[in-house]
């Protein structure tokens, strides 16, 4: 397939055409709001083609001329911020967007154009977005903030220092399952930031898809607790439980091919039939949840916090110990026992400690053709039914439609464990 040839005339374009994108959204903000900004629809161009300009210099020999060009845009931005300050206006927003506009400008030409595409865009998106941004951090926890600071510091200072090689018979490597730690609780963390952005804003579906990438256990708990006070949200808390579920086979599928792709052509097409299945038995679910009031999942916990980053390492590295040792001791069917008994707390540490060793090809029988995947496949719906007997007993008044949605998905499970 033929690419895109960057010549100097596209990537003017380029140039010329983000300077414009930011200008744009200054001059609406000068309309909207009634007020004064650095900059409108026809001074970022102005400013974009001036750093594109000074960049082709620079590429011919001139080389002064692009920091000198960066210096004067400097000074131009600090006199208009010194002349704000005057009048009483405070900010310095739009200046730091003018020299990220001269930078843009330039770096399309020096660069490859993608990253002057992403910073042009990104400057627009901070720009227009800078009410919402204020008022998501107005409403941040200052515990959960610090929380996870705290964990961004610890990882900081921790990873260097970890030894990167094999200690013991059971291949336990210290970076590695920091780095895995460190993976789960990113992944878990985008979850955790969309439930509460998102959360409250549609109803508990959106909190259960978004509550699911940090964990289906928690939401499916979270939301029974939540139906059993206000019967009424009963549907919607099932639907919640659901979803959350498929977005666990979806989170799963992710974390096997960061942490072994060879598994992913193994599960692929049993996770995403599961995830189907899930989404399909939440959409059928009775009661008018449509006209359900808004609110949120309560209960999620920060992924970033010490605390269950260290249980959850804590737990990897023991599922390591026992899988090696059921593996090498017990046989297949110490393996599947094993993945039925670590489906009732979290799959998470079980399913990684068989993938980090395995390869997803080592046979059971002559009949049976994997017992990674079969082990990841009862682990999951020993989980599946851990989920419904929680949900059954939280919630009595939905317990016809909770067994029978619960059952099926869990049924599901059964054959796909077994097939290649």
């Amino acid at each position: 397939m033929n690419t895109i040839e960057w010549t100097v005339q596209l990537r003017f374009a380029v140039a010329l055409a983000l300077g414009f994108l930011v200008g744009l959204e200054r001059e609406s903000t000068k309309i909207e709001q009634q007020k004064m900004v650095f900059g409108g629809v026809r001074t970022h161009p102005l400013i974009s083609l001036f750093g594109f300009g000074c960049a082709w210099l620079h590429q011919m020999g001139i080389e002064f001329l692009l920091p000198a060009g960066l210096l004067a845009m400097t000074v131009l931005t600090g006199i208009a911020y010194l002349a704000k300050i005057k009048s009483d206006r405070f900010g310095t927003t739009s200046e730091i967007s003018a020299l990220l506009t001269f930078i843009t400008g330039a770096l399309a030409l020096l660069v490859d154009v993608w990253a002057a595409m992403a910073m042009g865009v990104i400057n627009t998106i901070l720009l227009s977005e800078k009410a919402r941004l204020e008022n998501y951090v107005e409403s941040l926890n200052k515990v959960e903030f610090l929380a996870t600071l705290k964990f961004l510091l610890v990882t900081l200072i921790i990873l260097p220092v970890l030894p990167n090689q094999e200690y013991t018979r059971f291949q336990l490597n210290p970076t590695r399952i920091w780095e895995i730690v460190i993976l789960v609780s990113t992944i878990g963390f985008i979850g955790y930031l969309l439930a509460k952005l998102f959360g409250d804003k549609v109803g508990l579906w959106l909190s259960g898809i978004m509550g699911g990438i940090v964990s289906s256990t928690a939401v499916t708990v979270a939301a029974a607790r939540l139906s059993r006070v206000d019967p009424a949200r009963g549907p919607g808390a099932l639907q919640a439980s659901l979803l959350s579920a498929g977005i666990m086979y979806l989170r799963m599928l992710i974390l096997i091919a960061i942490v072994n792709s060879s598994f992913v052509s193994v599960v692929l097409w049993k996770f995403l039939l599961l995830a189907v299945a899930s989404g399909l038995l939440a959409i059928r679910v009775r009661g008018d949840v449509q006209r359900e009031q808004r609110g949120q999942i309560p209960a999620l916990q920060n992924p970033f916090e010490i605390t269950p980053s260290l249980v959850f390492a804590a737990l990897f590295v023991v599922l390591i110990i026992l899988t090696t040792i059921v593996r090498d001791g017990v046989g297949s069917a110490g393996l599947l026992g094993l993945g039925a008994v670590a489906g009732f707390a979290d799959i998470t540490p079980f399913v990684l400690s068989i993938v980090q060793s395995g390869t997803g090809q080592t046979p059971i029988w002559s009949w049976l053709p994997s017992i990674e995947t079969a082990a990841i496949l009862v682990a999951m719906l020993s989980n599946t039914v851990a989920r419904g007997a929680y949900f059954w007993y939280l919630v009595p008044g939905e317990r016809r439609e909770t067994t029978w949605r619960f059952c099926v998905l869990a049924i599901i499970h059964v054959p796909l464990a077994f097939l290649p």
